[in-house]
C-alpha cells in the first residue's frame, strides 16, 4: 500500500494547535510525530500550513434520485471535497423520498458508484412508516429525520400521536427540521392576501418567523425529555431557542443537541434587499442579533455542531416570485473558508472550527475512526492555506447549479488539499477522478 509523509503540518487537533508530520498508510493515519522519515515514502511538504481532520457535514441534500437537474450525489460530494467536507450524511426528501429500507440501501448503491466523499444517509420518518422504521437497524445509517415542518419534498410529519410513537422506537439519533407548520401557515396567508405571489423577501422571516421555530423546538425537546429519545435539533435560527439547549455536561451525556448553519451565522435579514430569493432558507435567515445569540450558543457550547443545509437548486428556479421560488442553497465547497473569515475577524478559534465541524458531528452520530487527526483513524484531512485570497466566481463554483450566495467574496483563506481515506482527492484547484470513499461505519 502506498505511504505518504504530510511534513511540516500545523495540526489542529482536540484543542491543541502543534507542528509535526502525518505518516499515511493507505486509508489510515499510522503516526503522527515530531519528525518522520521513510525510505520510498511520497513526500508533501505543508510548511506554513493547516492540517484540519476532514469536515463532517451532517446535513445535505444532494438531490438523487429525482432532482439531478439540481445536483447529484457525485456533482455535489466533489464540491464538497473542494471546501474540505469529507463525510456527508444526505437527507431523505428525493424523489422517491427515503422512507423504506429498499430506497436506502438504493441510494447507498449510487453513492458507492459515484460519491467523491465519505457517506451516510438518514431515514425518512412519516405519518405512515413507522413499522419500516422499526425494522432499521441501528447501524444501518445516520440515523432518522423528521421534517416537522414543511419544506422541499413535503414530508411533514403532523400526526402527534405518531411523533411520540417515533420518538418511543428508535435508538438512533432523531434529527428533526422544527417549525410550526399551522403558524406558517397562518402568516403565509396574511401576506398572500396583501400582497399575491409577489411577497417582497425580507418578509419571508416573518412568515417563516421566530415563534414559529420556538414553538415547533420546544415542544420536539419536551418530547424527547418525556421519552428518552436521542433528539438533535437542525438548523436552529433564532436567538430564543438557544435558551432551550443545555452546556453544562458534556456532548457525550447530552440526550438532546443542536446544530446551527453557515447560512444562519453568516446573514441577517438586511441581506434580503441585496441577495433575494438566493438566501431564502427554511427556516428563514432571521435578524442580526439572532445571529448574534447563534453565536454566543455556539462559542458556549449550547450548540453542538455546525453544518451546511446544502440544498442546490437552478438559478431560474430561484430567480422566481416568491411564493414559487424554491428554499435553499448550496454551500459545501465555502462552508470551511467562510468559518475560516470568523477566525481571521477574531470571533472563532481554529480550535473550535474543528470542535463543532469535526470532533463533535463524529461524536454525535458515533461515526467510526473518523473527525480526529489520530493514529489508526481513517485519513480524512483537509489542508488550508490562512493566507491564500481568492474571490468567488462563476469560474471556480463547483456545484452543479453554477450559483452561490458567496459569488463575489473574498475569502482569506483556501483549501489546497484534501484526502479522503488517504487519497488525495482535491489538490489546489484540481480533481482526481479516482473515488476512494466509504459508506460511513458506526460505533453503537
Amino acid at each position: 500500500m502506498s505511504k505518504t509523509i504530510l511534513k511540516n503540518a500545523t495540526i489542529v487537533n482536540e484543542g491543541q494547535i502543534f507542528t509535526g508530520d502525518i505518516l499515511l498508510d493507505g486509508k489510515i493515519i499510522l503516526k503522527i510525530d515530531s519528525h518522520i522519515t521513510l525510505e520510498g515514502a511520497k513526500e508533501i511538504n505543508l510548511e506554513g500550513k493547516y492540517v484540519l481532520p476532514g469536515i463532517i457535514d451532517d446535513q445535505v441534500h444532494f438531490r438523487e434520485p429525482g432532482l439531478t437537474h439540481k445536483g447529484t450525489i457525485a456533482t455535489e460530494s466533489r464540491a464538497a471535497v473542494a471546501g474540505g467536507i469529507t463525510t456527508f450524511m444526505e437527507q431523505p426528501n428525493t424523489n422517491p423520498q427515503t422512507t423504506t429500507i429498499a430506497k436506502l440501501e438504493e441510494k447507498f448503491a449510487i453513492a458507492k458508484q459515484t460519491a467523491f466523499a465519505n457517506y451516510s444517509f438518514l431515514f425518512g420518518g412519516t405519518n405512515d412508516n413507522l413499522e419500516e422504521l422499526k425494522r432499521l437497524d441501528k447501524n444501518a445509517c445516520s440515523g432518522v429525520k423528521l421534517f416537522l415542518g414543511s419544506s422541499t419534498g413535503n414530508m411533514l410529519v403532523d400526526d402527534e400521536v405518531v411523533i411520540e410513537k417515533i420518538f418511543r422506537n428508535t435508538e438512533m439519533v432523531i434529527s428533526a427540521h422544527c417549525e410550526d407548520e399551522a403558524t406558517i401557515r397562518n402568516n403565509m396567508a396574511l401576506y398572500t392576501e396583501r400582497y399575491g405571489d409577489d411577497i417582497p423577501m425580507k418578509y419571508h422571516p416573518l412568515i417563516r418567523s421566530a415563534e414559529a421555530c420556538y414553538l415547533s423546538s420546544s415542544k420536539a425537546i419536551a418530547l424527547a425529555q418525556k421519552t428518552g429519545a436521542r433528539l438533535h435539533v437542525f438548523h436552529v435560527s433564532t436567538g430564543a431557542e438557544t435558551s432551550l439547549f443545555r452546556n453544562d455536561i458534556p456532548l457525550e451525556q447530552k440526550k438532546i443537541t443542536a446544530e446551527v448553519c453557515i447560512h444562519h451565522l453568516w446573514f441577517a435579514d438586511e441581506d434580503y434587499e441585496n441577495k433575494g430569493t438566493l438566501i431564502k432558507w427554511n427556516p428563514a435567515v432571521k435578524t442580526a442579533a439572532d445571529r448574534d445569540q447563534l453565536w454566543e450558543a455556539l462559542l458556549d457550547d449550547r450548540i453542538d455542531v455546525i453544518a451546511t443545509d446544502h440544498a442546490p437548486h437552478a438559478l431560474e428556479e430561484k430567480n422566481n416570485l416568491y411564493t414559487s421560488a424554491p428554499s435553499g442553497g448550496p454551500l459545501v465547497q465555502h462552508a470551511l473558508p467562510a468559518m475560516l473569515e470568523n477566525y481571521h475577524t477574531g470571533k472563532i478559534t481554529l480550535e473550535k472550527i474543528v470542535e463543532k465541524m469535526c470532533h463533535n458531528p463524529a461524536k454525535l452520530f458515533q461515526i467510526e475512526k473518523r473527525g480526529f487527526v489520530k493514529e489508526g483513524y481513517f485519513a480524512d484531512l483537509v489542508v488550508v492555506d490562512l493566507n491564500d485570497a481568492w474571490k468567488v466566481t462563476k469560474d471556480n463554483i463547483a456545484y452543479k447549479c453554477g450559483w452561490s450566495p458567496f459569488e463575489g467574496d473574498t475569502f482569506r483563506s483556501n483549501v489546497s488539499h484534501t484526502f479522503v481515506n488517504g487519497h488525495l482527492a482535491y489538490e489546489n484547484g484540481r480533481f482526481s477522478e479516482d473515488r476512494n470513499a466509504m459508506r460511513l461505519t458506526f460505533n453503537r
